[in-house]
């Protein structure tokens, strides 16, 4: 696989004053370098994840920024730039490193993966760049326990615990399904892939954590 460090360049911004108690805490625990390599990592996982090998498999994507800053929420992907809220970094209690690489990990999926030009549902959407940060072992203590959830498409940590359940039936199935979705989305997709409707790959998957 092409070296993404080779084509890609990577830029971290701290936009919000030096002195706020979440950019003075970034700084502290994570820093440009820390940024800066987990950015290029998260890129080389996620073209490893998704099998997206050779350059015409993935987008054209040359540059990446991350912009730390003051905001509310906690993270948000625009084209190719991550907004990170240095107001969710000051008021975090637990392992902030591990919680910053993870979410770095989940938006960074939305830079690289498809979206069906539009047509992928937003919680399948979230479910994969959560499965990323699932196969990556940043899933933070407060996600979901695999089978809880109601629906298969409510997004987050409940999708991709449903979707990683999914990988374990066919194994490349996350990838594959990034592929399908390149320019289309449709939820046969899973009958294609599987064998089996969503909602009765879902019940199963309910089944087998309730027993």
């Amino acid at each position: 696989m092409e070296s993404n460090s080779a084509v890609i360049q990577y830029h971290v911004i701290i936009n919000s004053p030096r002195t706020s108690t979440g950019s003075v805490r970034y700084a502290q625990e994570i820093g440009i370098e820390l940024s800066k390599q987990t950015l290029t990592n998260a890129t080389d996982f996620i073209w490893t994840l998704l099998q997206l090998n050779k350059e015409t498999e993935r987008k054209g994507v040359q540059e990446i920024s991350l912009i730390i800053e003051d905001m509310e929420g906690v993270a948000y992907t625009d084209d190719n730039e991550i907004h990170f809220s240095t107001k969710y970094v000051a008021n975090y209690s637990e392992d902030l490193k591990s919680e910053v690489i993870g979410i770095l990990y989940h938006e960074m999926t939305h830079i690289w993966q498809w979206n069906g030009n539009g047509k992928t549902p937003g919680g399948l959407i979230e479910g994969i760049a959560d499965l990323v940060r699932l196969k990556a072992n940043y899933a933070p203590s407060h996600w979901v326990q695999p089978g809880q959830g109601e629906r298969w498409d409510q997004g987050y940590d409940v999708t991709s615990r449903f979707l990683d359940y999914c990988n374990d039936l066919r194994d490349g199935f996350g990838a594959d399904l990034n592929k399908k979705m390149r320019s289309d989305y449709k939820v046969e997709y899973f009958v294609e892939l599987l064998g089996k409707p969503v909602h009765q790959l879902w019940n199963e998957y309910k089944a087998k954590h309730t027993r």
